[in-house]
């Protein structure tokens, strides 16, 4: 095997182990929602993954809010396996809420809003918010993609009762952040593919070499 070969081998080894340990190694975080909220504005969950135009019409109805003078977290909670080690909170979202918010809030009060299927959890929101949030229809459906069109809808309400809208959802949020661990699964899919490519391609040329040429080792 050539060295450059090799080093393909190895890079695809590499990127395998990766995509095989990055879900294993976010599950066992002890609660990842307060990992990724500290320094984004929505935890996305893992699988299924909300559609990229969905995630940043929700990214930008949080940055709109928080220039309004809201800055709002939001956590997406699909299945048990979004709350790390403390999966006996799946379906409660205000005992979650009331939770996560000891993980995020440190010197300062943050606005905080739980989605799961079953309803919302707000801490951190002043009155008039939270009394909204008690109003709003629960989501659709259960899917990860309805968790966040249902934070979309929650955000603008939440944040113009609290006295001060956004003036409508932005459609989109070019360079927004994503707070779901889905992109990078996608960038390592992806690596992984072009070097199976770039393998096959290596392995069909030297197949394709001439019988008489030998190379310096068979000299």
């Amino acid at each position: 095997m050539s060295r450059m070969a090799r080093r393909l081998a190895s890079l695809l080894t590499a990127l395998l182990l990766a995509t095989a340990l990055a879900p294993a190694a976010a599950s066992a975080d002890g609660d990842p929602a307060s990992d990724v909220l500290l320094g984004e504005n929505v935890f996305y969950p893992y699988t299924p993954p909300v559609p990229q135009s969905v995630q940043n019409t929700l990214n930008a109805a949080t940055i709109a809010a928080k220039k309004a003078g809201l800055g709002i977290k939001v956590a997406l909670i699909a299945s048990p396996v979004d709350l790390g080690v403390i999966p006996e909170l799946f379906g409660k979202p205000q005992a979650y809420a009331n939770f996560l918010d000891k993980e995020i809030s440190f010197e300062a009060v943050q606005p905080l809003l739980v989605v799961m299927a079953a309803g919302y959890g707000v801490q951190g929101m002043p009155a008039a918010a939270a009394r909204a949030a008690a109003a709003l229809p629960l989501p659709k459906g259960k899917t990860s993609a309805d968790l966040a069109q249902a934070a979309i809808t929650a955000v603008a309400k939440l944040s113009a009762a609290a006295g001060h809208p956004i003036g409508g959802v932005p459609g989109a949020a070019s360079g927004a952040s994503s707070g779901g661990g889905s992109s990078t699964t996608v960038i390592l899919i992806g690596l992984v593919v072009a070097a199976l490519a770039i393998s096959g391609g290596l392995l069909v040329l030297r197949r394709r070499r001439p019988a008489g040429v030998r190379t310096q080792s068979q000299r």
